[in-house]
């Protein structure tokens, strides 16, 4: 049977880092979940990347991402930004006296 081409890169990774696929799921679980409509998440994510700054290329596309569901989250009152900086320099903390390897607590 003759298959057709696959165009390059269809094996490459979706998301080149494990993190952005996380924020990418939790985004959708949130949205499914109605903390926030989908209109309100675009919105969010499209004024995020008009900002100064942003990589012409894309390089830095899931950093505003996440920067906009932490905009939407604390607007929405579900994760007020001075928690998720004391919850982010806690698991900074904890990265960072946890050995090669294992697994962080």
């Amino acid at each position: 049977m003759n298959r057709p081409e696959l165009p390059p890169g269809i094996d490459d990774p979706v998301f080149p880092e494990a993190w952005q696929a996380e924020v990418f799921a939790l985004t959708i679980a949130l949205h499914d979940r109605g903390v926030f409509t989908w209109p309100e998440w675009s919105a969010t994510l499209a004024a995020e990347l008009r900002q100064p700054g942003v990589a012409a290329d894309g390089s830095d596309y899931y950093d505003h991402w996440l920067h906009a569901l932490e905009h939407l989250l604390a607007a929405k009152q579900v994760a007020p930004v001075a928690e998720v900086d004391t919850l982010t320099a806690a698991w900074h903390r904890a990265a960072e006296a946890t050995p090669h390897g294992k697994p962080i607590h």
